[in-house]
């Protein structure tokens, strides 16, 4: 029904008019390139169009969910599986807990025993002092990343079951889109 109204307004509108609409869709969509605008993927939960790359992440542990954000507005959602023992803070090395917190997401693995990852800073200096006071060691090498080199998906459960150390997993195909639209220094807030 919309093509149809469309056509019959369009065959409504003078040569002038059709014309100028004409040129202003090209100047939408040379603009949208233009800027660094890209369609999202299928399977994310958001915007038709992303300008430039995200200035923050958010993580709600609880919803699972990994937002990419550029100001107040939300570039894209993914589903994310979480640490094996998700609930709660990460105290120590080994606890299997996706920290919570502010963090920076500060570099990048290539070459790893999963499909990229990038280095979240964990841990802050909170972290240290926690752990120094419950006379622990606070663990490192908290990451996003993609699905294990040498697993199926299917094998891990992923986004289904939470399956990490404490690292926050996604697909292959969402790492490569998080990897182009994040820069190192990017601000990552893990919230419960």
């Amino acid at each position: 029904l919309s093509r149809f109204v469309l056509i019959v307004a369009c065959s409504r509108v003078s040569e002038t008019g059709l014309n100028m609409l004409r040129s202003l869709a090209m100047a939408i969509v040379v603009a949208c390139f233009a800027f660094g605008a890209a369609p999202a993927s299928a399977g994310t939960d958001v915007a038709r169009l992303t300008p430039f790359k995200a200035d923050r992440v958010v993580v709600f542990k609880s919803e699972r969910k990994l937002i990419l954000m550029r100001g107040e507005h939300v570039l894209r959602v993914y589903r994310v599986a979480l640490g094996r023992n998700a609930t709660g803070h990460k105290i120590k090395v080994g606890d299997n807990r996706t920290p919570e917190g502010d963090y920076v997401l500060d570099s990048r693995l290539v070459e790893s025993k999963f499909y990229r990852a990038i280095h979240i800073s964990y841990p802050n200096w909170y972290d240290r002092a926690r752990a120094e006071f419950l006379g622990v060691e606070p663990g490192g090498a908290i990451m996003i990343h993609g699905l294990p080199n040498d697993v199926p998906r299917d094998f891990v459960g992923h986004p289904a079951i939470d399956w990490t150390n404490g690292c926050i997993a996604v697909t292959n195909r969402e790492i490569d889109e998080i990897w182009a639209l994040v820069e190192d220094g990017t601000e990552i807030n893990i919230y419960p």
